[in-house]
């Protein structure tokens, strides 16, 4: 999925929504780490992909909550 549309559908969620989307990138993040540290993990760029959805979703909590 593109940024721009990801971030378009971010957007139209509410606040509760955001937050378990959150919960759930965190949960995939933490999966990924334990993956990594284990050498079961093919695609490491994955991570950085997880890491900027958070952060993505992070920013549009931000502004809406304003």
């Amino acid at each position: 999925m593109k940024t721009n549309e990801y971030v378009k559908e971010l957007k139209a969620k509410s606040l509760a929504e955001l937050g378990e989307e959150l919960v759930a990138a965190k949960k995939e993040l933490f999966n990924l780490r334990f993956q990594n540290a284990t050498n079961q993990l093919d695609n490491t760029s994955r991570i950085k992909e997880v890491r900027k959805n958070i952060a993505r979703i992070q920013t549009v909590i931000a502004q809406q909550s304003k």
